[in-house]
């Protein structure tokens, strides 16, 4: 249940970094930077990273401390998030039809 709530966290705060407004006036555009900020997969490493480094911090997940625990946790978070993205937008799920002419 923990790793659910960790992914549903890690999709949440990756939204909010990448298309929130509220961010809209420090969020970098230009140089490596902008182009780290306007990719999903790309933050939703580094989101999965942040959250493991304050995990101790909650009790909604705990992850056991060690090395490899930070990399596989923003490799997951840079997966989910990316798909979750690709399923989900502002109006609810992406439904993309195909026609054959």
């Amino acid at each position: 249940m923990s790793l659910i709530i960790f992914i549903l966290a890690a999709y949440g705060l990756t939204q909010i970094l990448v298309y929130g407004s509220i961010f809209e006036p420090i969020r970098p555009t230009t140089g490596k930077l902008g182009e780290l900020f306007q990719c999903s997969m790309c933050v939703g490493f580094w989101v999965g990273t942040l959250l493991y480094g304050v995990s101790f911090c909650t009790e909604l997940f705990t992850f056991e401390l060690n090395v490899v625990n930070p990399f596989i946790l923003g490799c997951i978070s840079s997966g989910t998030s990316y798909i979750l993205n690709r399923i989900f937008d502002d109006e609810g799920i992406k439904i993309k039809l195909e026609t054959k002419e």
